[in-house]
């Protein structure tokens, strides 16, 4: 039962955000200052790709991240 309650949390959550953020749209999501947010990428919670001096984060690594930590 738990397992299917997280595969439709999968679905919804986040609806209205793109499938990639930025940091930004990260601390929106999460309500989290932008420094948490670069901690958690750096730390390596919060899995990012670093393109030039930005990091894209794939929305589905956020939810993992939600989802794992509650």
């Amino acid at each position: 039962m738990k397992a299917a309650r997280k595969a439709e949390s999968r679905n919804t959550m986040f609806a209205d955000y793109p499938d990639i953020v930025d940091i930004a749209e990260m601390q929106k999501m999460l309500k989290i200052s932008s420094h948490l947010a670069y901690e958690l990428i750096t730390d390596g919670y919060v899995p990012a790709v670093k393109i030039g001096r930005s990091y894209r984060i794939p929305k589905c690594s956020i939810i993992d991240y939600v989802l794992t930590n509650n």
